[in-house]
């Protein structure tokens, strides 16, 4: 049996680590001090360690169970896996020389027209699966005098009240922030009141949000300053996921011109032949 699976304690199991060379035995397999603690990281505290320890000792020791046992139950035909080890070396090389070309090649400059274009020809992927908000949030104790006076002047757009209230707010609440300019998921939005989006939007009430438990000593408080429930998504919203798909783009018509013009290129030297 594997010794990992009989230890009961992190004191066998430190013992192992620090006073043996061979630490676990599957078999005729040794896993050795070094190369345990060749996977422990340096400087974290006993108990991890040893629960890094016992964590790899298993899951080597499974790797090796698993093969044995494959190797003594599978018929010798399903043991050659040459094969298989042959494709995937093949894949990985393509791969990584894929990453190589790409790397070395891909216009990762991306312009805010470039950017409008696609979103404009491929709005349908951009629609909404929830809605988004634009909100200033707070969390503030009950008890806290500036209370009505911060969630009042959270609605406020003026730039000297906005000023006042982040001052104001990040002193004396438990945490405060404004993302009145850029657009929030409200499944996001939800986990800061700790609650799903469809409870917390029904909430909603002359544009704030508001979660206020009777055991709680504390209350949170959303101003909404927009929002946006269905439809496409702003373009300020899909930004990113923008830059990605053109890059996205620009990567796949890379790898497909390499892959013909390494194929035209064989073809041409004779290496490469259909009969």
């Amino acid at each position: 049996m594997v010794l990992a699976l009989g230890l009961h304690s992190c004191n066998m199991v430190q013992s192992l680590i620090h006073d043996d060379e061979v630490v676990a035995r599957v078999g005729k397999h040794k896993l050795y001090k070094s190369e345990l603690n060749a996977y422990i990281p340096k400087g974290i505290s006993s108990a991890d360690s040893t629960n890094l320890a016992l964590q790899y000792i298993n899951t080597w020791a499974a790797e090796y169970i698993f093969s044995d046992m494959a190797m003594s139950q599978l018929p010798k035909t399903q043991q050659d896996v040459s094969a298989e080890l042959e494709s995937y070396r093949r894949n990985l090389l393509r791969f990584r020389y894929e990453q190589q070309f790409v790397n070395d090649r891909l216009d990762t400059l991306i312009t805010e027209d470039q950017m409008l274009d696609f979103y404009n020809a491929h709005s349908d992927i951009f629609k909404l699966e929830r809605p988004i908000l634009k909100v200033r949030f707070v969390d503030i104790l009950k008890s806290a005098e500036e209370k009505d006076y911060i969630i009042k002047k959270m609605a406020s757009n003026k730039p000297s009240d906005v000023v006042e209230v982040d001052s104001l707010a990040r002193s004396v609440a438990l945490r405060y922030y404004d993302k009145s300019q850029v657009w929030t998921d409200a499944s996001e939005l939800a986990r800061d009141f700790g609650t799903d989006y469809i409870t917390m939007l029904s909430q909603l009430k002359n544009k704030y949000i508001t979660f206020e438990n009777k055991e709680m000593a504390d209350i949170k408080t959303a101003y909404v300053c927009e929002i946006k429930k269905s439809g496409v998504a702003p373009f300020e919203y899909c930004a990113e996921r923008i830059r990605e798909y053109i890059l996205s783009g620009r990567k796949r018509e890379l790898l497909v011109a390499l892959e013909q013009s390494l194929l035209e290129e064989a073809s041409i030297k004779g290496s490469f032949e259909i009969y």
